[in-house]
């Protein structure tokens, strides 16, 4: 134990602790499954739907796209709308209904017979996934130690690169199926639900928060009055930037590799397998990012982190996609796109504690999945700048995002609750954000 109280070491911990990791962690690593699922076979399954043989047809790159918008619109909308039942709720509860939600909605993406259906389908999944993000991020943040949140945010994230990992092997193991099976992966994390329901108890932080309410509980509302506004309007701008420049990446990768030229005499399945095995290879660099992420923020603090990751993240998409390569040229810069996704494990246990505790789920769901509505409408904006079969330049354009959200990142807070970085404590003090340490208007 440190002389406050709080636990130093991993023996430590209670076993509602453990739990509380634990299905933090499950929750996000089938999170990654689900999102990662329809990218990999977007192109040839949309086809399908579309009863149109040549993948390169540019209806198959729009339809595709709008289809992966719609995910990240219900991501959006999720994350609002399941962070706001965590806070009045319960973490563990809404935990669950988030769980079930993508279970049964990614697993009905097998049966659709057309491509609107599959559109509807990935909404409605997508609303569980948004939701499980800012409730697993609260239900971490509020029960492990607050000093080891660097390293919470690189385990948590390796949750979805793992889960991420599980669905290019399961793609790949189908490599040679058509490509609706992928969607009856889907079906395992419903029993993850059961144990929760059982094991997995409120934190003792909510559970105090909500009774000093007395029912007298805030609005979302709160999120733009007084000193939180300040702190919800920044968020939103850094969010919606990388994100939408990040998912730009994520999605047009896998089909510009589909499409290169010198794999036009390669079978579906060769080429299914190479996607897979270049997905694995952004995947594992992601997993090192994460840790690296985390180590960057014990030594310069979040801020400086995410601006650091934002510029990197810029300039090797600027790179990498500045000129025609092929595949062996490309996957060095994948793998240094990979490192780079480290970013988003910061937001991970960065943003909860920016918010009051009955506003935490509400305000980093909001803030942090807002910007995958932007993002959704960015894959159909920047998909429009590559020419048929070749989304190079969609990559390259939406690059320079990163550069302004770096920008907007220097006036960021720190978390309040955590102790300054230096004997100023000017980080601490000026930021403006509201106090989560302590009983607050809001709390």
């Amino acid at each position: 134990m440190s002389p406050d109280g709080e636990v130093t070491r991993l023996r430590d911990l209670s076993p509602q602790q453990w739990r509380s990791g634990i299905a933090a962690w499950l929750g996000w690593f089938f999170d990654g499954l689900d999102m990662h699922l329809y990218i990999l076979v977007a192109t040839p399954f949309v086809a399908e739907l579309l009863g149109i043989t040549d993948q390169k047809d540019p209806q198959v790159g729009l339809h595709s796209s709008w289809i992966q918008a719609a995910f990240l619109i219900g991501w959006a909308l999720g994350g609002g709308f399941f962070g706001r039942i965590g806070d009045r709720m319960g973490r563990s509860r809404a935990l669950m209904l988030t769980i079930l939600t993508y279970t049964l909605f990614t697993s009905l993406s097998f049966f659709a017979q057309t491509w609107w259906q599959l559109l509807i389908f990935r909404f409605l999944a997508a609303l569980g996934v948004g939701g499980e993000w800012a409730v697993g991020a609260a239900l971490l943040s509020e029960t492990w130690p607050r000093r080891w949140r660097p390293w919470m945010a690189s385990v948590l994230q390796t949750g979805v690169n793992l889960g991420v990992v599980f669905a290019i092997l399961a793609y790949f193991l189908l490599a040679g199926a058509p490509p609706r099976y992928v969607f009856l992966v889907g079906v395992l994390p419903a029993f993850l639900v059961l144990w929760i329901r059982r094991a997995v108890p409120e934190p003792d932080e909510w559970q105090g928060a909500k009774r000093q309410s007395a029912h007298a509980e805030p609005g979302f509302r709160e999120l733009f009055r007084g000193p939180v506004r300040r702190t919800t309007l920044l968020t939103l701008v850094v969010c919606a930037l990388t994100l939408t420049a990040h998912w730009a990446f994520v999605f047009w990768n896998v089909q510009q590799l589909r499409s290169l030229p010198e794999l036009s005499d390669w079978s579906e399945t060769e080429r299914n397998q190479l996607v897979a095995r270049v997905a694995w290879l952004v995947t594992f660099a992601s997993i090192a990012g994460n840790f690296l992420a985390g180590a960057l923020a014990h030594w310069l603090r979040y801020r400086r982190a995410i601006i650091c990751f934002c510029v990197a993240y810029c300039v090797s998409m600027l790179v990498t996609y500045s000129v025609p390569r092929d595949y062996k040229t490309l996957c060095f810069g994948l793998g240094v796109l990979g490192l780079c996704q480290g970013l988003f494990a910061l937001f991970t246990m960065y943003l909860p504690p920016l918010f009051p505790t009955l506003l935490r789920t509400t305000g980093a769901g909001f803030c942090y999945n807002f910007g995958r509505i932007v993002a959704g409408l960015g894959i159909v904006f920047f998909g429009s700048f590559g020419q048929v079969g070749d989304q190079r330049l969609a990559m390259f354009y939406a690059a320079f995002l990163f550069l302004p959200a770096a920008g907007v990142a220097l006036m960021l807070p720190e978390p309040p609750d955590e102790q300054p970085a230096g004997p100023s404590g000017d980080d601490h003090e000026s930021t403006g954000s509201a106090d989560t340490s302590g009983p607050g208007p809001l709390d």
